[in-house]
C-alpha cells in the first residue's frame, strides 16, 4: 500500500500516549447495532490515498 523503501523516522511519543491499542467495535455492534460501512484495507487505502494529496498539496504551497 506505501512506499517499502521509504526511510522510517522513529520519534519519542508523547506522554499521555497510550502504550498498547487493541481497537475492539463488540460493544459498537452490541449496543448500538453498528458495523462498519468500509473494511479495514478499503478504509487504509483511502486514508493512505487522503494523506498523499494532503501532502502533494503542502508542497505545492
Amino acid at each position: 500500500m506505501i512506499n517499502p523503501e521509504a526511510d522510517l523516522v522513529f520519534k519519542p511519543l508523547p506522554q499521555d500516549d497510550p502504550r498498547r491499542r487493541q481497537p475492539d467495535i463488540t460493544k459498537a455492534k452490541h449496543y448500538l447495532n453498528w458495523e462498519p460501512e468500509i473494511a479495514l484495507t478499503e478504509g487504509l487505502k483511502l486514508t493512505i490515498a487522503d494523506f498523499r494529496e494532503r501532502l502533494h498539496k503542502s508542497e505545492l504551497l
